[in-house]
Order: C-alpha cells, then structure tokens, then sequence
C-alpha cells in the first residue's frame, strides 16, 4: 500500500481501517512512518494505540522515542502502556531509567510483567530494585516473578539482600510463592536458605513440597 493510500485509511473513522493501515507502514522507512504514527498517539480505540506503541519501536526515530515516554507518561490504557514499555526497551541503555520509573509508579500487574520481560539484560542492582518494588507490591503475579527473578541474583554482591526477600517469600500466605521461593532457594548458600527449605519440604502443600523436589532433580 503506498503512503498516500495509508493516510487515506488512517484517516477513517473505522478503527479496523486504521488498524491496516498501521500494518502497512512497516513496509516504509522510519522516516515517514513515524510521522503518521505520532498522530495517532491519541486515538480513541486503545489498540489502535498499542499498535502504534509497537510500530515507534522498530521504527525507530528520536521522535518516535519521545512518542513513547509521552505514551508511558499520558495513557491511562495499561495495554498501551505496557506495549509502548516493550518498544522503548528496543532502543537500548537509554530507555533503562524511564522503564525503571515507571516499573515504580505504575503498579499494575501487566505494565510491571511487561517490563521484567523487556529488561532481561540489566544490572544486578536494578534488578534488585525491580524485584523489591514488585515484591513489595500487592499482585501475586508480580511478586511470583520477583522472586523468580531474584534468583538470578544468586552469584552477584546483592545475593544477601535478594536472599532475605526469598526467605520472605518462603513464608508467604500464597503456595505459589512459598512454592517459587523452593525453586530459588537452592542456588543461594547459607543456613538460613538450608532452613527455609527443610521447612519447606514439610509444607502443607503438595505444590509447595513438589516445588522443593523439582531442586533434586
């Protein structure tokens, strides 16, 4: 489809209209997609948004970057926003502080999913941070997969901090937790991480007792 023909359908009042066009501009240079992308960063239907969050990330322009801070800063829709995380992380090390801060400030469950899956490379201590916030929060989705992650702290100087989150976890109302901190646990050294799994082992449930075996294997 070319350019004009995209405007045309970008230009109509039905969003599935609008929904093609935006996939046709992958087929064109950052140059002149993002121009059309940026104008809909207000579109009424939400997924047009989201559309547009992923377009600006492999269509990558200083323009495009500052579209998505505006989107993760503006919209109220979690699925845009969590899109729109996904492209920054496309743009590299400078996307890390804004995901960061909006890792902190926004607590819900999918934004904060999003952003554990887009910054799987980052250093010990910002992941630390990230787990702390997520831990601290109040979905278990997310604090399931804080503690997941902090056992990726196992070898790193924040070992001892993420270890005293896992023992938290341990002894967490909710199996899935308590059955997620048996996964980690073993990777850390210690006889508080030795204790919490003989606990562990003796928990009520079968989840739980299962998730400390699957360590042996």
């Amino acid at each position: 489809m070319e350019l004009h023909q995209i405007e045309s359908f970008l230009a109509s009042a039905d969003p599935q209209d609008r929904l093609k066009a935006l996939v046709e501009l992958r087929k064109h240079e950052p140059q002149d997609v993002v121009p059309l992308l940026t104008e809909h960063l207000h579109d009424k239907e939400f997924v047009v948004r989201s559309f547009v969050a992923m377009g600006l990330g492999y269509k990558q322009t200083e323009a495009g970057f500052a579209a998505l801070l505006n989107l993760i800063e503006h919209d109220r829709d979690p699925n845009v926003v969590a899109e729109a995380a996904n492209s920054l992380e496309k743009y590299g090390d400078r996307a890390i502080p804004h995901l960061t801060k909006l890792f902190e400030h926004n607590s819900h469950w999918l934004v904060r999913q999003s952003i554990f899956a887009a910054l799987e490379e980052v250093t010990p201590e910002i992941r630390l941070q990230l787990c702390r916030w997520g831990w601290q929060g109040t979905d278990i989705v997310v604090q399931h997969n804080a503690i997941a992650n902090l056992g990726r702290l196992q070898d790193t100087p924040q070992a001892t901090e993420a270890l005293a989150l896992i023992l938290e976890a341990a002894v967490a109302d909710a199996p899935m937790l308590r059955a997620q901190a048996a996964r980690v646990l073993p990777g850390f050294d210690g006889p508080a991480a030795q204790a919490a799994l003989a606990e562990l082992r003796q928990d009520d449930n079968l989840q739980v007792v299962g998730a400390t075996l699957e360590s042996l294997l």
